[in-house]
């Protein structure tokens, strides 16, 4: 497909719990993807749950999470000021794009479940069988969304995500409000975990979901050839 348009969908959420720290979308897992879209001649749209400027997780920003990736970002001028000015999902339909993709970070796990535009969203997506992609917490996306008759979009879906022994890893395992990993086998999806911290990323149908930051250039790849696809 030539120049195909993808919806990035970051998170409004800014607060990790009830730490007193801030939290918000990685990085990496915008920029990596970013570029794997844009360099392949995608149109990207930025939006976000509430619209404006998302909030980066400050921890993403440090010298030690950086790549080639999120320097090229921070030098891209258009780039920034199209996230300083995302435009919130409920001004967007499935419709006007070929595949939607979450990036991840803490935040998502906040402002995504219980929110039926993001889950209805999903779904006509879905119906459409248009790609959805989404690496690291960014699968928490799907944990609403239904199948037309009723069960869970991940039920008996090979998922690949932020796994439980990477949230121990980083010590936010009774932080966050429940395990991704754990809800979404709840949901009977069926996981798919790497080694922790390791490139891993799933396609099953429309379905593709990455890992953890790692993940986040393959998931994007893997993206563009499910559209491709389609």
């Amino acid at each position: 497909m030539t120049n195909p348009r993808i919806l990035v969908v970051l998170t409004s959420h800014d607060r990790l719990g009830d730490t007193g720290k801030k939290t918000g979308f990685w990085l990496e897992e915008l920029a990596s993807p970013y570029y794997v879209f844009r360099d392949a001649g995608a149109d990207v749209t930025l939006a976000s749950i509430a619209g404006g400027q998302p909030p980066l997780d400050p921890k993403s920003a440090l010298e030690e999470w950086q790549t080639d990736d999120t320097r090229r970002f921070e030098k891209d001028e258009a780039a920034k000021t199209a996230l300083a000015n995302t435009t919130p999902i409920s001004e967007f339909d499935a419709g006007s794009f070929d595949a939607i993709f979450f990036p991840g970070g803490h935040g998502p796990m906040w402002d995504y479940p219980g929110n039926g535009r993001l889950a209805r969203l999903i779904e006509t997506f879905d119906e459409q069988a248009k790609p959805i992609g989404a690496v690291c917490h960014g699968p928490v996306a799907l944990v609403d969304a239904k199948k037309p008759d009723g069960t869970p979009l991940v039920a008996g879906k090979r998922i690949s995500a932020f796994t439980n022994g990477e949230e121990d890893a980083v010590e936010l395992s009774d932080v966050v409000p429940f395990l991704l990993e754990d809800r979404l086998r709840e949901l009977g999806a069926a996981i798919e975990n790497g080694p922790d911290w390791s490139v891993n990323v799933v396609t099953d149908g429309n379905i593709v979901t990455g890992q953890n930051p790692q993940s986040s250039a393959e998931g994007a790849r893997q993206l563009l050839a499910a559209i491709e696809a389609t």
